[in-house]
Protein backbone atom coordinates (compact mmCIF):
# COMPACT_ATOMS: atom_id res chain seq x y z
CA UNK A 1 0.00 0.00 0.00
CA UNK A 2 2.81 2.28 0.76
CA UNK A 3 4.17 2.13 -2.65
CA UNK A 4 1.31 2.46 -4.39
CA UNK A 5 0.89 5.99 -2.02
CA UNK A 6 4.50 6.80 -2.83
CA UNK A 7 4.19 5.63 -6.66
CA UNK A 8 1.07 7.86 -6.57
CA UNK A 9 2.65 11.08 -5.19
CA UNK A 10 5.52 10.55 -7.58
CA UNK A 11 3.38 10.86 -10.53
CA UNK A 12 1.66 13.77 -8.95
CA UNK A 13 5.40 15.55 -8.84
CA UNK A 14 5.94 14.70 -12.56
CA UNK A 15 3.14 16.02 -13.46
CA UNK A 16 3.77 19.46 -11.53
CA UNK A 17 7.13 19.81 -12.77
CA UNK A 18 6.26 19.22 -16.53
CA UNK A 19 2.80 21.39 -16.19
CA UNK A 20 5.74 24.05 -14.89
CA UNK A 21 8.46 23.39 -17.51
CA UNK A 22 5.65 23.14 -20.18
CA UNK A 23 3.99 26.78 -18.99
CA UNK A 24 7.57 28.17 -19.07
CA UNK A 25 8.85 26.93 -22.62
CA UNK A 26 5.61 28.45 -24.00
CA UNK A 27 6.02 31.45 -22.28
CA UNK A 28 9.86 31.46 -23.74
CA UNK A 29 8.72 30.20 -27.21
CA UNK A 30 5.66 32.97 -27.21
CA UNK A 31 8.07 35.75 -26.05
CA UNK A 32 5.18 36.91 -23.98
CA UNK A 33 5.00 38.65 -20.70
CA UNK A 34 3.90 42.58 -19.44
CA UNK A 35 7.70 43.75 -20.23
CA UNK A 36 7.68 42.78 -23.89
CA UNK A 37 6.51 43.17 -27.31
CA UNK A 38 6.14 40.65 -29.59
CA UNK A 39 5.87 42.35 -33.44
CA UNK A 40 5.30 39.66 -36.71
CA UNK A 41 5.96 42.04 -39.70
CA UNK A 42 7.12 41.71 -43.37
CA UNK A 43 10.77 41.87 -43.97
CA UNK A 44 12.67 44.84 -44.39
CA UNK A 45 9.35 46.51 -43.40
CA UNK A 46 10.84 49.04 -40.39
CA UNK A 47 13.64 51.03 -39.55
CA UNK A 48 15.34 49.17 -37.18
CA UNK A 49 16.58 52.69 -35.25
CA UNK A 50 13.12 52.70 -34.50
CA UNK A 51 12.40 49.97 -32.55
CA UNK A 52 15.12 50.88 -30.25
CA UNK A 53 14.01 54.42 -29.99
CA UNK A 54 10.86 52.67 -28.65
CA UNK A 55 12.53 50.45 -26.19
CA UNK A 56 14.19 53.40 -24.71
CA UNK A 57 11.04 55.73 -24.65
CA UNK A 58 8.45 52.41 -23.44
CA UNK A 59 10.94 50.78 -21.58
CA UNK A 60 9.60 47.01 -22.98
CA UNK A 61 12.00 44.65 -25.22
CA UNK A 62 10.68 44.30 -28.63
CA UNK A 63 11.07 40.93 -30.36
CA UNK A 64 10.64 41.20 -33.92
CA UNK A 65 9.85 38.40 -36.41
CA UNK A 66 9.18 38.78 -40.04
CA UNK A 67 6.98 36.50 -42.84
CA UNK A 68 6.71 36.26 -46.14
CA UNK A 69 2.76 35.88 -47.09
CA UNK A 70 -0.07 36.84 -45.83
CA UNK A 71 -1.62 33.22 -45.40
CA UNK A 72 1.83 32.34 -43.61
CA UNK A 73 1.34 35.09 -40.73
CA UNK A 74 -2.45 34.26 -40.23
CA UNK A 75 -1.69 30.31 -40.42
CA UNK A 76 1.15 30.90 -37.47
CA UNK A 77 -1.03 33.08 -35.93
CA UNK A 78 -3.89 30.60 -36.01
CA UNK A 79 -1.87 27.98 -34.09
CA UNK A 80 -1.05 30.17 -31.39
CA UNK A 81 2.43 29.15 -30.88
CA UNK A 82 3.61 32.50 -30.65
CA UNK A 83 1.69 35.67 -28.75
CA UNK A 84 1.76 38.61 -30.82
CA UNK A 85 1.23 41.50 -30.21
CA UNK A 86 1.23 43.62 -33.36
CA UNK A 87 0.60 42.53 -36.66
CA UNK A 88 0.94 43.90 -40.28
CA UNK A 89 -1.33 41.96 -42.62
CA UNK A 90 -2.99 43.62 -46.11
CA UNK A 91 -6.26 44.96 -46.17
CA UNK A 92 -7.81 41.11 -47.45
CA UNK A 93 -6.19 39.17 -45.05
CA UNK A 94 -7.62 41.79 -42.30
CA UNK A 95 -11.13 40.90 -43.56
CA UNK A 96 -10.44 37.47 -42.84
CA UNK A 97 -8.81 37.65 -39.45
CA UNK A 98 -11.86 39.23 -38.35
CA UNK A 99 -13.71 36.69 -39.92
CA UNK A 100 -11.83 34.60 -38.11
CA UNK A 101 -11.89 36.06 -34.90
CA UNK A 102 -8.49 36.61 -34.78
CA UNK A 103 -8.37 40.04 -33.87
CA UNK A 104 -8.73 42.00 -30.78
CA UNK A 105 -11.10 45.39 -31.07
CA UNK A 106 -8.62 48.90 -31.28
CA UNK A 107 -9.36 51.55 -28.25
CA UNK A 108 -8.98 54.73 -30.29
CA UNK A 109 -8.85 56.52 -26.92
CA UNK A 110 -5.05 55.39 -26.34
CA UNK A 111 -4.20 56.72 -29.75
CA UNK A 112 -3.81 60.00 -30.01
CA UNK A 113 -1.77 60.15 -33.05
CA UNK A 114 -4.50 58.72 -34.89
CA UNK A 115 -5.65 62.15 -35.89
CA UNK A 116 -2.63 62.18 -38.18
CA UNK A 117 -4.17 59.92 -40.66
CA UNK A 118 -5.50 60.91 -43.83
CA UNK A 119 -9.14 60.38 -43.41
CA UNK A 120 -8.75 58.91 -47.15
CA UNK A 121 -7.51 56.05 -45.42
CA UNK A 122 -9.71 55.34 -42.76
CA UNK A 123 -13.10 53.64 -42.50
CA UNK A 124 -12.31 51.57 -45.76
CA UNK A 125 -14.62 48.91 -46.32
CA UNK A 126 -12.24 45.81 -45.22
CA UNK A 127 -12.45 47.25 -41.65
CA UNK A 128 -15.27 50.00 -41.15
CA UNK A 129 -14.36 52.40 -38.20
CA UNK A 130 -11.02 50.41 -37.60
CA UNK A 131 -12.54 48.66 -35.17
CA UNK A 132 -9.46 46.41 -35.90
CA UNK A 133 -6.93 47.81 -37.60
CA UNK A 134 -4.41 51.05 -38.32
CA UNK A 135 -3.66 52.11 -41.19
CA UNK A 136 0.54 51.39 -41.93
CA UNK A 137 1.43 51.92 -45.69
CA UNK A 138 0.17 51.80 -49.02
CA UNK A 139 0.47 51.21 -52.42
CA UNK A 140 0.10 50.18 -56.05
CA UNK A 141 1.60 47.00 -57.76
CA UNK A 142 2.60 47.99 -61.25
CA UNK A 143 5.62 47.71 -64.06
CA UNK A 144 9.61 48.68 -63.05
CA UNK A 145 11.19 48.97 -65.95
CA UNK A 146 14.41 50.23 -67.79
CA UNK A 147 14.17 52.42 -70.38
CA UNK A 148 17.74 52.13 -71.91
CA UNK A 149 17.26 48.49 -72.51
CA UNK A 150 14.01 49.35 -74.29
CA UNK A 151 12.95 50.66 -77.31
CA UNK A 152 10.34 53.24 -75.88
CA UNK A 153 7.87 50.84 -74.30
CA UNK A 154 6.31 53.36 -71.65
CA UNK A 155 3.98 50.49 -70.18
CA UNK A 156 0.87 52.85 -70.10
CA UNK A 157 -0.94 49.55 -70.99
CA UNK A 158 -0.58 46.54 -69.57
CA UNK A 159 -0.86 45.00 -72.94
CA UNK A 160 2.77 46.56 -73.90
CA UNK A 161 3.92 43.49 -71.47
CA UNK A 162 3.29 40.78 -74.69
CA UNK A 163 5.13 42.84 -76.90
CA UNK A 164 7.62 40.37 -78.72
CA UNK A 165 10.70 42.12 -78.60
CA UNK A 166 10.35 41.85 -74.61
CA UNK A 167 11.32 37.96 -75.06
CA UNK A 168 12.85 36.67 -71.51
CA UNK A 169 12.89 39.87 -70.10
CA UNK A 170 9.96 40.20 -67.40
CA UNK A 171 10.41 39.49 -63.96
CA UNK A 172 6.97 38.42 -62.01
CA UNK A 173 6.49 38.57 -58.42
CA UNK A 174 5.19 35.49 -56.96
CA UNK A 175 1.85 36.22 -56.27
CA UNK A 176 -1.42 34.57 -57.17
CA UNK A 177 -3.08 37.36 -56.66
CA UNK A 178 -0.97 39.91 -58.49
CA UNK A 179 -0.62 37.78 -61.61
CA UNK A 180 -4.42 37.00 -61.90
CA UNK A 181 -4.92 39.94 -61.17
CA UNK A 182 -2.54 41.62 -63.75
CA UNK A 183 -4.20 38.84 -66.49
CA UNK A 184 -7.96 40.01 -65.44
CA UNK A 185 -6.79 43.68 -65.79
CA UNK A 186 -5.31 43.19 -68.82
CA UNK A 187 -9.09 42.02 -69.97
CA UNK A 188 -10.71 44.58 -68.94
CA UNK A 189 -12.02 42.73 -65.66
CA UNK A 190 -12.02 43.65 -61.76
CA UNK A 191 -8.86 41.80 -60.32
CA UNK A 192 -11.53 40.42 -57.81
CA UNK A 193 -13.34 38.18 -60.47
CA UNK A 194 -14.86 35.21 -59.55
CA UNK A 195 -16.33 34.36 -62.73
CA UNK A 196 -14.76 31.01 -63.87
CA UNK A 197 -14.83 32.34 -68.07
CA UNK A 198 -12.87 35.63 -67.08
CA UNK A 199 -10.57 33.71 -64.71
CA UNK A 200 -10.24 30.89 -67.73
CA UNK A 201 -9.55 33.62 -70.16
CA UNK A 202 -6.74 35.94 -68.29
CA UNK A 203 -4.97 32.44 -67.16
CA UNK A 204 -4.70 31.87 -70.67
CA UNK A 205 -3.76 35.07 -71.98
CA UNK A 206 -0.79 34.72 -68.64
CA UNK A 207 0.39 31.99 -70.69
CA UNK A 208 0.93 33.75 -74.02
CA UNK A 209 3.04 35.88 -71.84
CA UNK A 210 5.39 32.98 -70.98
CA UNK A 211 7.78 33.71 -73.94
CA UNK A 212 8.82 37.04 -72.24
CA UNK A 213 8.91 35.49 -69.05
CA UNK A 214 12.67 35.70 -67.21
CA UNK A 215 11.53 34.12 -64.34
CA UNK A 216 8.38 34.15 -61.26
CA UNK A 217 10.91 35.41 -58.07
CA UNK A 218 9.90 37.37 -54.87
CA UNK A 219 12.49 39.74 -53.40
CA UNK A 220 15.28 38.94 -56.00
CA UNK A 221 13.79 40.98 -58.10
CA UNK A 222 15.15 43.95 -56.65
CA UNK A 223 19.00 43.15 -57.40
CA UNK A 224 18.33 41.98 -60.56
CA UNK A 225 16.77 45.02 -61.56
CA UNK A 226 19.40 47.01 -59.99
CA UNK A 227 22.17 45.44 -62.23
CA UNK A 228 20.62 45.57 -64.94
CA UNK A 229 20.11 41.57 -65.34
CA UNK A 230 15.95 42.48 -66.51
CA UNK A 231 14.43 45.22 -67.82
CA UNK A 232 11.23 45.18 -66.98
CA UNK A 233 9.33 43.76 -63.40
CA UNK A 234 5.73 43.32 -61.92
CA UNK A 235 6.00 44.58 -58.39
CA UNK A 236 4.94 47.02 -55.68
CA UNK A 237 5.53 50.01 -56.00
CA UNK A 238 7.03 50.89 -53.04
CA UNK A 239 9.58 47.87 -53.84
CA UNK A 240 9.84 49.64 -57.35
CA UNK A 241 11.53 52.97 -55.37
CA UNK A 242 13.83 51.12 -53.60
CA UNK A 243 15.34 50.07 -56.89
CA UNK A 244 15.19 53.87 -58.42
CA UNK A 245 17.19 55.03 -55.62
CA UNK A 246 19.81 52.53 -56.54
CA UNK A 247 19.69 53.10 -60.25
CA UNK A 248 18.43 56.08 -61.37
CA UNK A 249 17.84 55.16 -65.20
CA UNK A 250 14.98 52.95 -63.58
CA UNK A 251 11.04 54.07 -64.17
CA UNK A 252 7.91 52.90 -62.69
CA UNK A 253 4.36 52.83 -64.25
CA UNK A 254 0.79 51.46 -63.83
CA UNK A 255 -1.27 50.85 -66.50
CA UNK A 256 -4.23 52.92 -67.10
CA UNK A 257 -6.55 49.07 -67.85
CA UNK A 258 -5.94 49.39 -63.27
CA UNK A 259 -4.21 47.55 -60.90
CA UNK A 260 -4.13 46.84 -57.04
CA UNK A 261 -4.31 49.65 -54.31
CA UNK A 262 -3.28 47.92 -51.34
CA UNK A 263 -3.20 48.69 -48.03
CA UNK A 264 -0.95 47.48 -44.96
CA UNK A 265 -2.28 48.52 -41.80
CA UNK A 266 -1.17 47.23 -37.73
CA UNK A 267 -3.61 44.85 -36.25
CA UNK A 268 -3.47 43.29 -32.02
CA UNK A 269 -4.01 39.34 -32.54
CA UNK A 270 -6.23 38.04 -30.30
CA UNK A 271 -3.61 35.80 -28.95
CA UNK A 272 -1.80 39.18 -27.80
CA UNK A 273 0.02 38.80 -24.13
CA UNK A 274 0.71 42.78 -24.34
CA UNK A 275 -1.92 44.65 -25.23
CA UNK A 276 -1.24 47.82 -23.43
CA UNK A 277 2.38 47.75 -24.84
CA UNK A 278 0.52 47.01 -28.46
CA UNK A 279 -1.47 50.17 -28.13
CA UNK A 280 1.10 52.31 -27.32
CA UNK A 281 3.33 51.31 -30.37
CA UNK A 282 0.95 51.81 -32.68
CA UNK A 283 0.63 55.45 -31.53
CA UNK A 284 4.63 55.51 -31.61
CA UNK A 285 4.42 54.42 -35.05
CA UNK A 286 1.83 57.43 -35.79
CA UNK A 287 3.89 59.94 -34.21
CA UNK A 288 4.33 62.45 -37.69
CA UNK A 289 8.30 62.74 -36.62
CA UNK A 290 8.93 58.51 -36.31
CA UNK A 291 6.53 57.86 -39.81
CA UNK A 292 8.56 60.53 -41.58
CA UNK A 293 11.79 58.17 -40.91
CA UNK A 294 10.00 55.13 -41.21
CA UNK A 295 8.65 56.13 -44.82
CA UNK A 296 12.42 57.62 -45.84
CA UNK A 297 13.74 53.89 -44.92
CA UNK A 298 11.43 51.76 -46.14
CA UNK A 299 10.88 53.49 -49.16
CA UNK A 300 7.04 52.75 -49.44
CA UNK A 301 3.73 55.52 -49.33
CA UNK A 302 2.72 56.35 -45.86
CA UNK A 303 -1.33 57.51 -45.48
CA UNK A 304 0.11 59.93 -42.64
CA UNK A 305 -0.33 63.56 -43.50
CA UNK A 306 1.05 65.26 -40.76
CA UNK A 307 4.72 63.05 -41.29
CA UNK A 308 4.44 63.97 -44.91
CA UNK A 309 4.47 67.38 -44.41
CA UNK A 310 7.79 66.52 -42.75
CA UNK A 311 9.44 64.36 -45.97
CA UNK A 312 10.88 65.65 -49.18
CA UNK A 313 8.51 67.70 -51.25
CA UNK A 314 10.64 65.59 -54.02
CA UNK A 315 9.62 62.04 -52.87
CA UNK A 316 5.90 63.09 -51.93
CA UNK A 317 4.57 65.00 -54.84
CA UNK A 318 6.09 62.05 -56.98
CA UNK A 319 2.49 60.64 -58.20
CA UNK A 320 3.95 57.44 -59.49
CA UNK A 321 4.15 56.85 -55.54
CA UNK A 322 1.88 59.62 -54.16
CA UNK A 323 -0.59 59.33 -56.74
CA UNK A 324 -3.57 61.75 -56.36
CA UNK A 325 -6.87 60.72 -55.51
CA UNK A 326 -8.66 61.11 -59.41
CA UNK A 327 -5.87 58.98 -60.48
CA UNK A 328 -7.00 55.89 -58.17
CA UNK A 329 -10.05 55.69 -59.29
CA UNK A 330 -8.93 52.64 -61.85
CA UNK A 331 -7.25 50.95 -58.86
CA UNK A 332 -9.26 48.29 -56.93
CA UNK A 333 -8.40 46.88 -53.48
CA UNK A 334 -7.73 43.13 -53.06
CA UNK A 335 -11.19 41.75 -51.37
CA UNK A 336 -11.33 38.60 -49.33
CA UNK A 337 -12.43 36.26 -52.24
CA UNK A 338 -13.10 33.37 -49.42
CA UNK A 339 -11.02 30.04 -49.00
CA UNK A 340 -12.60 28.53 -52.01
CA UNK A 341 -11.82 31.41 -54.73
CA UNK A 342 -8.26 31.74 -53.22
CA UNK A 343 -7.62 28.31 -54.04
CA UNK A 344 -8.75 28.78 -57.88
CA UNK A 345 -6.91 32.06 -57.98
CA UNK A 346 -3.77 29.75 -56.51
CA UNK A 347 -4.52 26.56 -59.00
CA UNK A 348 -4.83 28.70 -61.86
CA UNK A 349 -1.45 30.66 -60.75
CA UNK A 350 0.38 27.14 -60.56
CA UNK A 351 -1.06 26.33 -64.00
CA UNK A 352 0.37 29.19 -65.48
CA UNK A 353 3.67 29.33 -63.66
CA UNK A 354 4.11 25.37 -64.52
CA UNK A 355 3.91 26.73 -68.27
CA UNK A 356 6.53 28.87 -67.96
CA UNK A 357 8.91 26.05 -67.08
Amino acid sequence: MKEIIRASIAIVVVCIILFGVNKYLNQSSGNAGSDTLTIFNWGEYIDPDLITQFEEESGYRVVYETFDSNEAMMTKIEQGGTSYDIAVPSEYAIDKMKENDLLLEIDHSKIPNLSNIDPYFLDLAFDPKNKYSIPYFWGTVGVVFNPTLLDGQTFESWETLWDPSLKGEILLVDGAREIIGMGLNSLGYSLNSTDEKELKEATAKLKELTPNVKAIIGDEVTPLMINEEASVAITFSGQAADMMWENEDLDYAVPQEGSNLWFDNMVIPKTAANVEGAHEFINFMLDAEVSAQNADYVGYSIPNSAAVELMDEEVTSDERFYPPEDARENLEVYKNLGLEMLGKYNELFLEFKMSTN
